[in-house]
């Protein structure tokens, strides 16, 4: 078996020597609005698809804080790349929860086969012998035209009169789904969140995973899958997969400032840039927003996986006050970047500018439902003053 450490390491390494190129093919991916098939080789190549993947299907079954180190890294130069690695390679994580069997058809012949998802729970379900009928148009599932497997979210009705609905993902190969190509968007271009459509799909039991199952930590899968890894809630993870890839944004916003505003004189007044008070609030407020993101994010990790690996269940408190704490994220980048673009002259209202595209994408990451902080907000307080929770996402 490898070493893990030096595996971390490497992984880091090519992050980071991928960065100057990602930034470079940025306007390209934009203008394709899906990223280039050199980026999606380039990742595979490196491995980072298969940072939280089961190892018995060739992954590395990493930390989650090595994947989103790696993410994060990658968004400094390109954050539709880091949203689409974020997103997709997170499903292979996911898949280790399915039962096996649903490995097996997606891994068995090619373990770097890829899904992409939409969750949004607006499929109509219908129970046949063996399985249920799918049917439903979802949207936003990112980097779908790279993928041959789609995670789509639906409401299962219940077996019996007076029984609840039952949230699941859906596992749906290629054949049976269209990708409607409507992505024209103003940040995020690259990612390719295009609507999927399905038309009475049948999907067996198995290729179904029950939302209770991830919340409870006891998946199908984890007959198989036994790394503590793989006993972290769903909820916890995936909301991070499109939170995280702001944090690096906003690093690659705060290097290209500095870059931009270091030898900068005012046009109008003659003044130094690197002497304007506005500006040096702007950059410091945004290297502290980093610095907080990041060490919230490792610090709830760090939490997660003690406890799964003592087998401990997280308290529904700190589910709750995790959760808030991802959906912070874009809301703290957004304000940031934007003192960082308001205090860097005209020239940043250019598309072509490093910083606007930084803008743009993280304003448009804020955009996403698990990105909208308010909704957590009063879930944290009600929960914290004794209210039952109002989110199972978690």
């Amino acid at each position: 078996m490898l070493d893990q450490e030096l595996i971390r390491q490497r992984l880091l390494q090519r992050a980071r020597e991928l960065v100057p190129l990602l930034r470079e093919r940025a306007p390209q991916a934009a203008a394709l609005g899906q990223l280039p098939e050199e980026t999606i080789r380039d990742f595979q190549d490196a491995g980072f698809f298969r940072i939280l993947q089961p190892a018995r299907w060739e992954g590395y079954e990493l930390e989650p804080k090595d994947f989103f180190e790696v993410q994060m890294c990658l968004a400094e130069g390109c954050m539709s790349s880091a949203w689409v690695l974020g997103v997709v390679a997170i499903h292979n994580w996911q898949l280790a929860l399915f039962d096996d069997r649903a490995a097996q058809d997606v891994w068995g012949q090619d373990s770097s086969v890829l899904i992409s998802s939409s969750y949004m729970p607006v499929g109509k379900v219908e129970r046949v012998e063996g399985g249920f009928r799918l049917s439903g148009r979802w949207g936003f599932s990112s980097g779908s035209k790279h993928c041959d497997w789609v995670f789509l979210g639906a409401m299962v009705p219940p077996a019996e009169a007076g029984g609840a609905p039952d949230y699941r993902t859906f596992l749906v190969p290629r054949g049976d789904y269209q990708i409607v190509d409507n992505w024209n968007v103003m940040g995020l271009e690259a990612t390719g969140s295009h609507d999927i459509l399905v038309e009475n799909a049948w999907v067996p039991e198995y290729r179904t995973h029950r939302a209770l199952d991830g919340f409870m930590q006891n998946s199908p899968g984890n007959a198989v899958n036994t790394a503590p890894l793989f006993r972290l809630p769903f909820g916890q993870i995936f909301v991070r997969a499109v939170s995280s890839s702001a944090i690096g944004a906003l690093q690659g916003a705060v290097d290209q400032f500095v870059a931009h505003n270091r030898a900068r004189v005012g046009v109008n007044d003659g003044r130094k840039m690197v002497q304007d008070p506005a500006a040096q609030s702007a950059l410091a407020n945004a290297m502290v927003c980093v610095d907080e993101c990041k060490t919230v994010l490792y610090r709830n990790f760090a939490l997660m996986l003690q406890r799964a690996q003592n087998g401990e269940p997280l308290a529904m408190s700190e589910r709750v006050k995790m959760r808030y704490d991802s959906a912070l994220v874009a809301d703290k980048c957004a304000r940031a970047v934007g003192e960082l673009m308001f205090n860097s002259g005209a020239s940043t209202i250019f598309r072509s500018h490093a910083i606007n595209r930084a803008f743009r994408d993280i304003h448009t990451g804020r955009a996403h439902v698990a990105n909208s902080p308010a909704k957590y907000a009063w879930n944290l307080g009600g929960v914290s003053m004794g209210q039952d929770s109002s989110d199972f996402f978690l």
